[in-house]
């Protein structure tokens, strides 16, 4: 019997949500990244997006171990000469907090067009509620 090669028309995509009040960045983001890799299904093919959605609420609530909350630092470039900006965590709380759970999982994503696509299924809210109860997600437990 040959093994199935995962493909779009073979598809079923779940929707999950994960609280993220009281969850550590790191672990809570490798986990993500798993699900929207589509690593927990037993079709899971390396090079075809198999993946599911998941929602994550009280982004705000949001912990991190040691130091990291004041030392760690988030980078960008404005595309000016020497024009790169430093925030901390504390500041990047308060200007977008969704950014700290995307940038984690971005990382632990393939890159390239297939990893891009697979970041579009995340969808991160700073607050409780979300707009995609018609989706009837699944909670999921870290």
């Amino acid at each position: 019997m040959k093994t199935p090669s995962a493909n779009k028309n073979t598809l079923l995509r779940k929707w999950f949500v994960a609280d993220a009040d009281n969850a550590i960045v790191g672990r809570m983001s490798a986990k993500i990244a798993s699900i929207l890799r589509g690593k927990h299904k037993p079709i899971f093919t390396p090079h075809v997006d198999v993946g599911d959605f998941v929602i994550v609420i009280n982004v705000k609530k949001i912990k991190f171990t040691g130091n990291k909350e004041i030392q760690k630092q988030y980078f960008r470039y404005t595309g000016y000469v020497g024009a790169s900006k430093k925030v901390t965590v504390e500041q990047q709380r308060k200007i977008y907090p969704e950014a700290i759970i995307i940038s984690a999982v971005r990382g632990m994503l393939p890159k390239g067009p297939l990893g891009r696509r697979m970041l579009k299924k995340l969808k991160v809210y700073s607050g409780n509620e979300h707009p995609h109860l018609a989706q009837k997600p699944e909670f999921l437990n870290f």
